[in-house]
């Protein structure tokens, strides 16, 4: 009997049958494991907040909420379903670059933990707000040190970035507290990078970290109540690549930890986790409309693509490698052969993967890709060539939920506006 791909006993053959294809399927038992394994090892002093950025749909949110898990949200939606998730504000923080004065507003009004300021103006703009509002905000600075991290997939900090306040300004604005008095500032952010899979470098930049806020908050006067040290955790994607062990990790951390909150007893501490958390628990299902052979090299055309998965084909990376692939409905058959796995776009772009070793695929197959829990619509172009986003299901305690709904034709259109040329005016007013 043929060997089928199964999420919690439930056969993929049924999900596509039911839902359809293309779609993602997350396992939530996946997500429990992966919390609590980081988790149940960790300094209890240290708290897990989910990135909302790696899968921002809301009942990843909430089931990873149910865990153990706070929020940190970069957008004014992420905000919403963060709260509509069910994580209290006080749960919340609130970080990014370029946040509109709609978005800070937000975060003061909802009362969230802190809102993390990546330059003067911003905190500038913060303390305007609160002085409207009659309150006091809650203000950590994000950092961009000297120091760079090592083996890191894609770097955030220590060199020229639009991510934080240089280091060196800092220690030469000794008025800062002063000078906003709207503004509390409680706390210090520094993100050095990301897909990071040696223990030993993450902490290093955690105990490079806690100390730059410690000399922070004694230049600035600076009463510290929280540090972010950021995350970064990776996820092994490639051959040659493993994944971090939780065990060896936090025997390294946890000492660290330890020594801080001995001097430090009151301050926070926060680690941001979002690929970490999600990654594995995904895999996103094709199904194979045709295969063909082109100058002597075997493509297998199926419906879903780089418009929903644009993580698979190397975004943030310089080196095109496959993620892990297979053909869901025969896992039980060899990969005696190579093949091109593409999808419906009219571009060459739009290869999820290259010469990937598979068995013999034929028309109705369903394809996955695995480790797909993390920046898969969210990074992906889902409007190009008006295809959509895909379908979303959980699989929890062994049953389905459907956690988004696929894109239809009257979504996509609905909030656009027909111009008519024959009309006497065609002017809205609308903002």
């Amino acid at each position: 009997m043929t060997r089928e791909f199964q999420v919690q006993g439930v056969r993929v053959s049924e999900l596509a049958r039911r839902y359809g294809t293309p779609l993602f399927v997350y396992d939530g038992t996946a997500l429990r494991d992966r919390f609590h394994g980081l988790r149940d090892r960790l300094h209890p002093a240290m708290e897990i907040f989910y990135s909302l950025k790696a899968n921002p749909n809301i009942s990843i949110c909430a089931l990873l909420h149910s865990f153990g898990a706070r929020a940190e949200v970069s957008s004014l939606v992420e905000l919403t379903t963060a709260l509509r998730a069910g994580v209290p504000p006080q749960q919340v923080i609130f970080l990014g670059p370029g946040k509109s004065r709609q978005e800070l507003a937000a975060c003061l009004d909802t009362g969230i933990y802190a809102v993390v300021c990546e330059s003067i103006p911003e905190v500038a703009l913060v303390d305007e707000l609160a002085r409207e509002r009659g309150v006091k905000a809650p203000v950590a600075l994000r950092v961009n040190p000297r120091f760079a991290v090592k083996r890191s997939g894609l770097a955030m900090g220590g060199r020229p970035r639009q991510f934080g306040i240089d280091e060196e300004e800092l220690f030469g604005r000794t008025d800062l507290v002063k000078r906003f008095p709207d503004v509390d500032l409680m706390g210090v952010q520094v993100y050095m990078g990301t897909r990071i899979l040696h223990e030993a470098v993450i902490v290093e930049n955690t105990t490079r970290i806690l100390d730059l806020a410690e000399r922070l908050s004694d230049a600035l006067n600076l009463e510290l109540r929280m540090v972010d040290v950021g995350g970064g955790l990776g996820v092994s994607y490639f051959d040659g690549e493993s994944d971090l062990d939780a065990q060896v990790l936090t025997d390294g951390l946890n000492p660290v930890i330890e020594d801080f909150t001995a001097r430090h007893p009151g301050t926070r501490l926060i680690m941001e986790l979002g690929r970490y958390l999600t990654a594995e628990a995904g895999t996103y299902v094709m199904g194979v409309r045709y295969t063909k052979t082109s100058m002597g090299e075997r493509f297998a055309v199926a419906d879903g693509g780089t418009h929903h998965h644009m993580a698979a084909v190397g975004i943030g990376s310089f080196v095109k490698r496959n993620f892990p692939m297979a053909v869901l409905n025969r896992l039980d058959e060899p990969a005696t052969e190579e093949w091109n796995v593409t999808g419906p776009l009219c571009t060459p772009g739009d290869t999820i993967g290259k010469k990937v070793p598979l068995p013999p695929v034929r028309p109705g197959d369903l394809i996955g890709v695995h480790r797909s829990g993390a920046y898969g619509p969210t990074a992906s172009p889902g409007l190009f060539l008006s295809h959509g986003y895909p379908a979303e299901v959980l699989v929890h305690e062994g049953r389905c939920h459907l956690v988004r709904e696929r894109d239809r034709p009257d979504d996509l259109l609905k909030r656009q506006r027909l111009y008519d040329p024959t009309a006497q005016d065609n002017t809205t007013h609308e903002r």
